[in-house]
């Protein structure tokens, strides 16, 4: 009896329709180039200002005499600004088009820029940060918004990988240019050499970037912003000012500290009520959206607030320059370079929990481990665990952009980058400010008993910061060598209990990742169809 022949086997399912022009596919490595150097000179910069506080705190004409609180605000100003615009520069992109807004950015970054190199005194120079930050607010938040609209969404974790690593790669170029721009030019110098790179970045932008809009974009949220700058200026400021004082406790802490809160609580309210959102609540329903973003803020609170604090470890203790300073940190970011295209191979495997746990937690070891860094700690041990933080943030950080920007539509790209890039942002911040506070805290506490030598008059000015009590002892002469073994032990002392902190909050963001990330084969984002669905999007050269 003759047997029926076997059934064909399955056709392969069509692949998914090409939503990128072909015109705009081929280029889209180049256009990946230039998103990488806009984001880096937005990146470097605030790298390249870790090595110098050193000299910008020094006396004119070296630097300009900033105190350590000055150099904090020096550095939050950007991040405040930069991190409150987040939200309307992502909608202003999505509406008016992602290239107008790069160009924007990156013309006004170019000349604050200028601005910064040129100022004469601590004030000026925050002031231009703060415009430095409004430029780089529509910058990020465009390069990653192109990102998603010139790349497929099976290449998009390969491209959100590379681009991630461009941060690595400017962590570790910062201070090491820095360092050679301070040995050979004036502090300035640091900011004027953003101006030739933001010419050639105009010219590429305009030759190869696309531009690309929402169609059915909705109105911008002024009162949203508004909400949110104003409640972030007041908790820094209230957090800043509760280290400068060494006591949480004084009408002058909590009352902006509270302040801050009450707006930003405000600020959530609006956003549930509003027609259009600044930030659509609704991704937050997403646990993976969520745990990204949440896991994005705690690992840069941590990482911030201590990469800014080992620069006056390496300088003001150890004694290096600020060229050497810079490549002692080099290692941090060649891995994250080397490591963060590679992760996703990783998140195929095992998946986004295991792996961003993973990363978080060797994050909070190497943390730890600057608790048992001393005056005589070998440059081979600090370059290991610096090595071994590079792995794990590149095991962190692209993993959760991926899940950020994957789980909002195509068309909404600019917001999704927004609420990516804000939440690093202000987690940096608030590190710096906060880790900045416990630093400044446990330093005074320590040094106070060994500033005897100095007349009462200039004591609290010296027990500010390691630099100001190193300063004093400089004007002193031979006199002030008594004070520089005390302001080395309590620097260091203050530097493990601040490591110890931060270790402690990458800890915690492990915990969060562990708890709501998806594990192996589980999507990010919503489905395909949901993801690319909507008004087609416009792209055009």
């Amino acid at each position: 009896m003759p047997h029926d022949p076997p059934p064909p086997p399955p056709l392969p399912p069509p692949p998914a329709p090409r939503r990128v022009p072909e015109d705009v596919h081929r280029r889209r490595w180049a256009v990946l180039g230039v998103l990488m150097l806009s984001l880096l000179i937005v990146v470097l910069n605030n790298s390249i200002l870790n090595v110098a506080v050193k000299t910008i705190a020094s006396p004119a004409p070296t630097g300009i005499g900033a105190t350590q609180g000055e150099l904090e605000w020096a550095i939050t100003s950007y991040a405040l600004v930069f991190a409150g615009l987040l939200f309307t520069a992502g909608l202003v992109g999505d509406r008016l088009g992602r290239r107008r807004a790069l160009l924007f950015g990156t013309v006004v970054f170019g000349v604050a820029s200028a601005l910064a190199a040129l100022s004469a005194s601590p004030a000026e120079l925050i002031a231009h940060r703060a415009l430095m930050g409004f430029g780089a607010a529509f910058v990020m938040p465009a390069t990653l918004a192109v990102l998603m609209n010139v790349f497929e969404r099976d290449e998009q974790p390969k491209a959100i990988s590379i681009w991630v690593g461009a941060v690595g790669l400017a962590i570790g170029i910062g201070p090491v240019t820095g360092g050679l721009l301070l040995e050979h030019f004036w502090w300035g110098s640091i900011f004027l050499v953003n101006v030739p790179i933001v010419i050639v970045l105009l010219g590429a932008t305009l030759l190869l970037v696309p531009e690309s809009r929402d169609p059915a974009p909705g109105r911008i949220d002024a009162g949203g912003v508004l909400l949110s700058v104003v409640g972030l200026v007041l908790l820094v400021y209230g957090i800043i000012r509760g280290g400068e004082l060494a006591d949480f406790t004084a009408p002058g802490v909590v009352l902006p500290v509270l302040g801050g809160l009450l707006v930003l609580a405000g600020f959530v309210v609006h956003e549930r009520r509003t027609a259009h959102p600044a930030l659509d609540m609704s991704y937050f329903r997403n646990p993976a959206f969520s745990a990204a973003v949440g896991g994005m803020a705690l690992v840069f609170f941590a990482l911030m607030g201590v990469t800014l604090f080992a620069a006056f470890y390496l300088q003001s203790v150890r004694g290096f320059s600020p060229l050497e300073a810079g490549l002692v940190l080099l290692p941090m970011a060649v891995t994250q370079l080397a490591f963060a295209s590679r992760s996703r191979l990783l998140v195929q495997r095992f998946g986004g929990r295991a792996v961003c746990t993973g990363g978080l937690l060797l994050v909070a070891a190497c943390l730890a481990a600057f608790s048992g860094f001393d005056a005589t700690t070998p440059v081979w041990a600090i370059e290991v665990v610096l090595f071994a933080q590079g792995v794990g943030m590149a095991h962190v950080t692209p993993p959760v952009t991926v899940a950020v920007m994957q789980a909002v539509p195509r068309e909404k790209a600019g917001s999704g980058s927004a609420v990516n890039n804000t939440f690093r942002q202000v987690g940096g911040a608030l590190g710096v400010a906060v880790l900045g506070s416990v630093l400044s805290a446990v330093y005074r506490r320590g040094i106070e008993g060994g500033l005897g030598a100095l007349p009462p008059e200039a004591r609290a000015a010296a027990g500010e910061s390691v630099e100001a009590t190193l300063a004093a002892a400089e004007r002193l002469g031979p006199a002030g060598r008594s004070l520089v073994a005390p302001a080395h032990a309590a620097f260091l002392d203050a530097l493990h209990v601040t490591a110890l902190c931060a270790a402690g909050v990458a800890a915690v963001g492990a915990v969060v990742v562990a708890a709501f990330l998806p594990g192996p084969g589980a999507r990010h984002g919503p489905p395909a169809h949901a993801a690319e669905g909507g008004p087609r999007e416009s792209l055009r050269r």
